[in-house]
C-alpha cells in the first residue's frame, strides 16, 4: 500500500528554510524502512513542493503556498492505504491524520506498527 508519513514540515521552524529541510529529512527518514516492509512510501511536500514551483511560487506561507500545499496532501491521502504519524506538533499532519481515521484508514505512532506487506 502507499502510506503518507506525516509529521512536522513548517510547524516549528519560524519559516526558516534550513529548518524546514531538516524536517523534511526526518520525514524522509521513514520511507526507507516503510519501502523495506513492501509498502510505497509518500510525503506531500515530495508532490506538493513541484506543484508549487509550477504554479510560480511564492513566499511560504503566502496564498499560492496555502492553496497548494495541503490540499496536494488531501488528495494524496484519498490513495494512501495508511499514515505513518511521525512525532512533533503539526496542524498540517493532526488533519491527515483526523482525515485518515474518517476513512477508516489506519495511523501509526511508529514504524515498528507499520505491518509488512
Amino acid at each position: 500500500m502507499m502510506i503518507l508519513i506525516a509529521g512536522p514540515y513548517r510547524s516549528g521552524t519560524g519559516d526558516d528554510p534550513a529548518k524546514m529541510a531538516e524536517n523534511l529529512a526526518r520525514l524522509e527518514a521513514a520511507a526507507w524502512p516503510i519501502f523495506q516492509k513492501g509498502h510505497v512510501p509518500m510525503i506531500g511536500e515530495w508532490a506538493a513542493l513541484p506543484v508549487l514551483r509550477g504554479a510560480g511560487g511564492g513566499p511560504i506561507g503566502g496564498a499560492l503556498y496555502d492553496a497548494v500545499m495541503h490540499p496536494v496532501a488531501h488528495r494524496l491521502l484519498e490513495a494512501c492505504g495508511g499514515v505513518l504519524r511521525l512525532p512533533g506538533a503539526s496542524a498540517g499532519a493532526d488533519e491527515d491524520v483526523r482525515r485518515a481515521r474518517a476513512r477508516g484508514l489506519p495511523v501509526w505512532q511508529d514504524l515498528a506498527e507499520v505491518p509488512h506487506a
